[in-house]
């Protein structure tokens, strides 16, 4: 099991842009997420690029009180992940679960890839 502490994701609005002729972009929100992640990943040793079906858990802490979807900061934190090289490939998720929690200052999210070698596609 991987377990990573990291820090609140920018919703999926704010890590993404659309280009005028087409095609997508990470904003800086984006950009600044992804290197916060690849730091925490790279600073525990977690960037195994595992390629087998897994099971992702998700522990969602906002920074405020403010009304938020708990879906729309999943994208942008697989995304980080993958680019992290702690999987291949979101694809490979077989069963994701997100749960929000009371916030804390600054917010987090605490994620779990389970038994990367264990389960079966």
């Amino acid at each position: 099991m991987i377990e990573l502490e990291l820090p609140y994701p920018p919703t999926i609005n704010h890590y993404y842009g659309v280009k005028a002729k087409g095609g997508k972009y990470i904003k800086d929100k984006g950009k600044s997420f992804r290197l916060s992640v690849l730091f925490v990943v790279r600073k525990a040793n977690a960037g195994t690029n595992i390629s087998s079906p897994i099971e992702v858990e998700i522990d969602a802490y906002p920074p405020d009180n403010r009304k938020r979807d708990l879906d729309n900061i999943n994208k942008a934190l697989l995304d980080a992940l993958e680019n992290a090289s702690v999987f291949k490939d979101d694809s490979q998720i077989v069963k994701l679960t997100s749960t929000k929690h009371a916030p804390v200052k600054g917010g987090k999210v605490i994620v779990r890839v389970l038994n990367p070698e264990k389960i079966a596609a």
